[in-house]
């Protein structure tokens, strides 16, 4: 378990507060759009002023970006730690067997994250994760309060070039291309079939994923589509 030495209590508190709004937006989103949540409603919840709330999200819409950087940490250890022992493939189908169990738990907030980032024109704003936020939001992954910050990039691409040396796929590979590939099935998968059965996203994603193998390795030794 992680620890907690050093930490303020008013930072503690700080980030409790601030987990806790999020908590309640997340809960409300399964049923309603962010848009028609009131921001009293979360306040409420969470048993905070509405002062408070906007000390910690100028806008409602920068929950969706909070959780988004959350969630980008809480893949990235996972990620990390499969990598330790097995880097490359393994490492990125273990990003994407835990995205499919959040999913699967809130498929109605994945919804709400993919309509966000189309608002914003690609990744939300980076928000700064202290490390009492990342100690109470995941108290259970060891040493998350010293991973490095960063999108899903940041566990694929290194995953993606392990593979290659590691011979998993061809070494003409274009990483940047796989990767548009991973993130569209990352977030097109959920899109599909979230609300209507979100307990069959973690085959789908599997199934996807072995279909772009193939096809990368296909498409470096010049085999027939």
């Amino acid at each position: 378990m992680a620890t907690r030495i050093n930490i303020p209590l008013r930072e503690r508190k700080h980030a409790r507060t601030k987990l806790a709004l999020l908590q309640a937006a997340l809960t409300r989103i399964e049923q309603d759009p962010l848009e028609d949540i009131a921001v009293k409603d979360l306040c409420d919840t969470a048993m905070v002023s509405e002062a408070t709330f906007f000390n910690y999200f100028p806008r409602k819409a920068d929950l969706l970006a909070y959780h988004s950087q959350l969630w980008s940490l809480e893949l990235n250890w996972h990620g990390r730690a499969t990598a330790q022992q097995t880097p490359g493939l393994k490492a990125i189908e273990a990003v994407f067997r835990q995205a499919a169990q959040q999913v699967q738990a809130r498929p109605g907030v994945i919804g709400e994250l993919i309509a966000y980032q189309a608002r914003v024109r690609g990744r939300p704003p980076a928000v700064e994760l202290g490390r009492a936020e990342r100690l109470e939001a995941f108290p259970n992954l060891a040493d998350i309060d010293s991973l490095p910050a960063g999108g899903l990039e940041a566990v694929l691409v290194p995953n993606l070039q392990h593979a290659i040396e590691r011979g998993e796929l061809p070494a003409n590979t274009h990483v940047h291309s796989v990767m548009v590939a991973l993130i569209s099935i990352f977030y097109g998968v959920p899109l599909t079939l979230a609300r209507a059965n979100p307990g069959a996203v973690s085959s789908m994603y599997l199934q996807q994923l072995l279909v772009l193998w193939a096809g990368v390795r296909a498409a470096a030794s010049g085999t027939p589509r």
